[in-house]
C-alpha cells in the first residue's frame, strides 16, 4: 500500500500558520508536538514541504542560508476547508495518533493488515478469469466492509 504524507501536510501547514519556518525547525517542531511519538525525518518532510509548495499551499524563501517556508493564503483556506470536517484540537490529535502508532497494538495491526494484503493479492491472482470466483471475492470483500462499518458505529 501506498504511504501517503497527507497528516504530515496538514501538521506543516498548522505549524507555518503560527510562523514561518526552515525545515529542520518543522521537523524539530513535529516531534516535540507529539511528545517525541514521531521522529520526523528530512525523507518525509522535505518531499511533503515540497509537495506544499507544489500544490500553491506555502511559499518557499531562500533568499537566506536556509530555504523558509511560509503558509499563503491558499493554505489558510485549505486549514480552514480542514477544520469544517474535523473536530478538536489537531495538534491532540496529532499527538494521539503518533503515540499510537508506536504502540504494541498498532504493530500488531499492521502485521496482521499485511499478511491480509498478501492474502488478498494471492486470492485475486488465482481468481483471474473465473467470473464466479471474482463474485465470491467481491461479496466477501463487502461483507468484511459491512462488519467493519457497524463495528466502526459502536
Amino acid at each position: 500500500m501506498k504511504r501517503r504524507r497527507g497528516f504530515v501536510q496538514i501538521a506543516i501547514l498548522h505549524l507555518l500558520k503560527e510562523e514561518s519556518m526552515h525545515g529542520y525547525q518543522i521537523m524539530k517542531e513535529l516531534e516535540e508536538r507529539s511528545l517525541g511519538a514521531y521522529s520526523a525525518s528530512a525523507g518525509t518532510v522535505y518531499p511533503a514541504l515540497q509537495e506544499l509548495v507544489d500544490q500553491h499551499l506555502i511559499k518557499l524563501e531562500a533568499d537566506s542560508d536556509k530555504k523558509v517556508y511560509s503558509i499563503n493564503e491558499e493554505g489558510k483556506r485549505r486549514l480552514e476547508e480542514i477544520a469544517l470536517h474535523k473536530e478538536g484540537d489537531f495538534w491532540v490529535e496529532w499527538k494521539e495518533r503518533m503515540i499510537w502508532k508506536k504502540s504494541d497494538e498498532s504493530v500488531q495491526l499492521k502485521e496482521a493488515m499485511d499478511r491480509w494484503e498478501a492474502e488478498f493479492r494471492k486470492a485475486v491472482k488465482q481468481i483471474r478469469g473465473n467470473k464466479e470466483s471474482v463474485v465470491e471475492l467481491i461479496a466477501f470483500i463487502d461483507e468484511m466492509t459491512q462488519r467493519l462499518k457497524n463495528k466502526s458505529t459502536k
